[in-house]
């Protein structure tokens, strides 16, 4: 499995305002880069256990995969790992860990993929950064639209 990429973002709103746009996973499609997404279990409270993605990966064509999550108490975060992969990915795992500093949200966001076909590890790496820091922006984005 891959190692883990991270980074971290201050976003202007409180740990809750985000954790409510995160675990919004039917909204994606509007502000994140995925094509579908399906809820296929809810927990306590509605929250998304199990969600399925299909999403477009340049170069690499389409992969699905479903994601199992567990949530941290309060709003402090939750984490995901693969519970099945189709198309070009094969594992994912990953978390946002939130941190409420005043009335702004320190995010911060990790990363672990691994792909059905072998990417050298330099380009493995970038491709890992660039989906966090552009998943990071759209959801500063969205969130503080909202506020």
């Amino acid at each position: 499995m891959a190692e883990y990429t991270e980074s971290s973002m201050m976003i202007e709103a409180p740990a809750a305002d985000v954790m409510d746009v995160i675990t919004d996973y039917e909204a994606y499609p509007e502000w994140n880069e995925v094509e579908l997404v399906d809820v296929v279990r809810r927990g306590e409270g509605g929250r998304g256990m199990e969600v399925a993605y299909e999403v477009k990966i340049p170069v690499l064509g389409k992969a699905s995969y479903t994601l199992a999550y567990q949530y941290a108490p309060g709003d402090d975060g939750l984490s995901w790992t693969t519970k099945e992969a189709r198309g070009a990915v094969r594992d994912i795992r990953g978390e946002y860990l939130l941190t409420e500093v005043e009335d702004r949200t320190k995010v911060t966001y990790r990363l672990a993929v691994e792909l059905a076909v072998l990417v050298p590890g330099f380009i493995r790496n970038e491709g890992a950064e660039r989906i966090i820091e552009n998943a990071l922006k759209r959801l500063k984005d969205r969130v503080e639209s909202r506020t």
